[in-house]
């Protein structure tokens, strides 16, 4: 059956967007349909920011970060009213299927096209990697080895100057930036909201980084927690039990969203772009596509945008073991 597919990318970049959009235009036009690009995300989509897509158009983006077709937060797009009117210009264009790129608030605006019937197929690309539905979203193995970079940097730092560094990762309300960077990391502490300790514990493990030795320590601490890095350094310093403990804070911020993605995010992303055009081929929607356990793996949008992403409890029980 041929097919008019569309494509947007939508929410946060995330390093291998491009290598996604590629995949969807390649694979699309390998089967003999017709992809359209929509600029801007949902925004664009209501505004009617729409262009064709050629083999040429992607030709060199694989390497490229963020997404060509750039991206937007769409607030209108909440209300039932700008719905409607998507669909309407989706089928206006006489578009057959969207493929919708992004975190989980854009997987609910997919879910809520999906809801008024119109075929569309999601691809979870976020650094946060709390998608539900796939062990790995676009873009977290690039962040991870961007933030894994830092922390090596300041950790030269830290021991020059016998500082303790508290390295704050992005990461909106899931923590596993934080724990797997600060796992690879050799970091003493790590601040994840999953998984709050009291303050004065923690600051009581740096303490007792220097007390068996250490000449410097490295905390890493996830935005979404309670006690974030300016925080927790505020309580530090405030305590004169941990007067000696000189405190840098250190906010990545959007760099570790920036820069060229990396093998793991370009393979990822051109694995789920082709197979986000399997699901159209077999009149499948409604769903996003991930990996689990290294295999492909689709689940319903409703499943998707109803379900929070748990972080491993193996991964914190070997932070917590590796840190002592």
């Amino acid at each position: 059956m041929p097919h008019n597919i569309a494509v947007l990318t939508s929410g946060g970049d995330a390093p291998g967007m491009n290598a996604a959009i590629r995949a969807v235009v390649r694979s699309a036009l390998h089967r003999g349909w017709k992809v359209i690009g929509i600029a801007s995300g949902f925004a664009g989509l209501l505004s009617g920011e729409f262009r064709g897509l050629t083999r040429g158009d992607v030709s060199g983006i694989i390497d490229k970060g963020g997404t060509f077709l750039r991206s937007a937060r769409s607030a209108a797009f909440l209300e039932e009213e700008a719905q409607a009117q998507a669909v309407a210009t989706l089928r206006a264009h006489q578009i057959t299927g969207l493929i919708v790129i992004g975190g989980n608030g854009s997987q609910a605006g997919a879910l809520a096209l999906a809801k008024r019937a119109f075929p569309v197929v999601g691809i979870g690309a976020t650094i946060d990697n709390d998608v539900f539905g796939t062990d790995l979203a676009i873009g977290v193995d690039t962040a991870l080895n961007i933030a894994l970079e830092a922390i090596d940097r300041i950790k030269v730092t830290a021991a020059s100057h016998q500082r303790v560094f508290l390295v704050e990762v992005m990461g909106r309300d899931s923590g596993y930036l934080a724990l797997v960077s600060g796992i690879a990391g050799g970091a003493e502490l790590i601040v994840i909201p999953e998984f709050e300790d009291d303050s004065a514990r923690m600051a009581d493990q740096l303490l007792g980084a220097y007390q068996r030795g250490h000449a410097h320590a490295i905390a890493v601490v996830a935005e979404g927690a309670r006690y974030d890095a300016d925080a927790f350094s505020k309580h530090l310093s405030a305590d004169p039990k941990y007067t000696r403990i000189d405190t840098r804070v250190t906010k990545l911020g959007h760099v570790q969203r920036g820069g060229a993605p990396g093998v793991v995010d370009r393979l990822l992303a051109s694995r789920l772009g082709v197979a986000a055009c399997d699901c159209f081929a077999r009149g499948e929607h409604g769903v996003l596509v991930g990996m689990a356990a290294g295999r492909v793996a689709v689940t319903a949008l409703s499943t998707v945008v109803s379900s929070k992403k748990m972080l491993d409890q193996e991964l914190i029980r070997l932070s917590g073991e590796l840190a002592d």
